[in-house]
């Protein structure tokens, strides 16, 4: 755990390194000699870097390190609920959106057919008016009258 420790500040401060010190001769074979020296069991490079410098520095830093953790979770559970709640509300409108787009679309559908049922029946009943010379008489009509008043809510 110790070279693994060791080999991630290393690579952390490689990145940065990298660009100031390419240029200097030697550079990526001091690189892999220092490597070789962390890995090697025999001189256990990273075991000495860690108990030397990586251990006493953690372990003066340990409340700092432990309160931060805290504010982060905290920090870290208000955001989660924040952009749920974000998430939530959009899901929300794009549902609701979909469906009035939805209810748009199948009402112009319904109007479309039933103005083309409505222009057909109406031409049809025109020219059976225009051949027939007989009306429906005057009771029947008052019977469906009475039918429509009685079935309209009050």
């Amino acid at each position: 755990m110790m070279y693994w420790i060791i080999f991630a500040l290393f690579t952390t401060v490689e990145v940065i390194t990298d660009i100031f010190l390419c240029w200097l001769p030697f550079y990526y074979e001091l690189k892999i000699a220092f490597v070789v020296w962390l890995l090697s069991p025999y001189t256990k490079g990273s075991s000495v870097l860690y108990r030397k410098f990586v251990h006493p520095t953690l372990s003066s830093k340990e409340k700092d390190i432990d309160e931060y953790l805290c504010q982060a979770k905290d920090k870290s559970y208000d955001t989660l609920m924040h952009f749920g709640r974000k998430g939530l509300n959009v899901a929300a409108t794009a549902a609701v959106m979909a469906a009035t787009k939805g209810q748009g679309v199948l009402s112009e559908r319904l109007r479309s057919f039933s103005m083309q049922d409505l222009s057909s029946f109406q031409a049809e009943g025109q020219a059976q008016n225009a051949s027939s010379v007989t009306t429906q008489p005057a009771a029947s009509c008052n019977g469906l009258r009475n039918r429509m008043k009685l079935s309209l809510p009050l």
